[in-house]
């Protein structure tokens, strides 16, 4: 399957603001203690690596958006927004050998920066594709099992990747069993409208998590209209998948079935 070509787009009114003030958006890496981090000129750190275990996922939010294994534990296709400094494709990659993973970054510099962060080469079952992803799923014939949003820019959550329009083409780009993981940052003032959004689009469907020692807000969607979660069997497959890929997808469960004030 080939990508559309896409249109060069214009900076919207946020991102003229944020190179006026800081100068133009740039990715930078640094090193401390031990991590690598992904940063841009803000300072905000949009990804982390241990050096020591690079291949690990390093932040709670990460490993929570790993939930998607308690709906569906063999996706034949995951796609992920964002490529940051590549934890989640790294991780799947590795861990689901059967598994095709393709990340969408609109961002070159990002794309650049990939092998500072021992992210593998493009092959017939990993690929990155540089590309506007609102664009890209409202054009492409893609079906995916799973398909995780962690799409950031120096501003943070970019208008188009929560809008209804977007959300709509997730759902559609879904297949019947499909899983829909975003993570909802903490200073994103919207995200309780966005969750709205999500459940009218799936049918309420829709459940999340707290990670631990993190601000975000993990949002899973269910596309089967037929599902509802049996919690003690849910319970029992997150302490087998805790103890198989060293997770806290326990912590997702209960979170799952309190469903915490999502704007405290």
């Amino acid at each position: 399957m080939t990508s559309k070509l896409i249109k060069p787009t214009l900076p919207t009114l946020r991102d003229l603001v944020k190179i006026l003030v800081d100068g133009p958006v740039e990715p930078r890496v640094h090193d401390e203690g031990g991590v690598r981090c992904l940063r841009f000129n803000s300072g905000v750190v949009q990804s982390t690596m241990r050096l020591a275990a690079p291949f690990e996922l390093d932040l709670s939010y990460t490993q929570a958006m790993m939930g998607f294994l308690l709906f569906n534990p063999e996706p034949s296709h995951i796609l992920i927004v964002g490529l940051g400094g590549g934890s989640l494709p790294k991780y799947c990659h590795r861990q689901f050998p059967p598994t095709r993973v393709t990340t969408l970054e609109i961002d070159p510099g990002v794309i650049a920066l990939r092998d500072e962060f021992l992210i593998p080469a493009d092959d017939e079952r990993f690929r990155i594709v540089q590309v506007d992803a609102c664009d890209y799923l409202a054009g492409s014939d893609i079906q995916a099992d799973v398909i995780m949003l962690d799409g950031y820019d120096a501003a943070g959550l970019p208008d188009c990747l929560c809008s209804e329009a977007f959300y709509a083409n997730c759902w559609r780009a879904l297949g019947p069993q499909g899983v829909l993981v975003a993570n909802l940052w903490g200073g994103e003032p919207n995200r309780v409208l966005y969750l709205e959004r999500l459940r009218g689009i799936f049918d309420g469907r829709v459940w999340w998590s707290r990670p631990r020692d993190s601000s975000s807000l993990v949002v899973y969607a269910v596309k089967d209209r037929h599902y509802y979660p049996q919690w003690s069997r849910l319970m029992s497959q997150a302490r087998a998948l805790d103890g198989r890929y060293r997770l806290d997808l326990v912590r997702v469960v209960d979170d799952m079935r309190r469903r915490p004030d999502p704007d405290p």
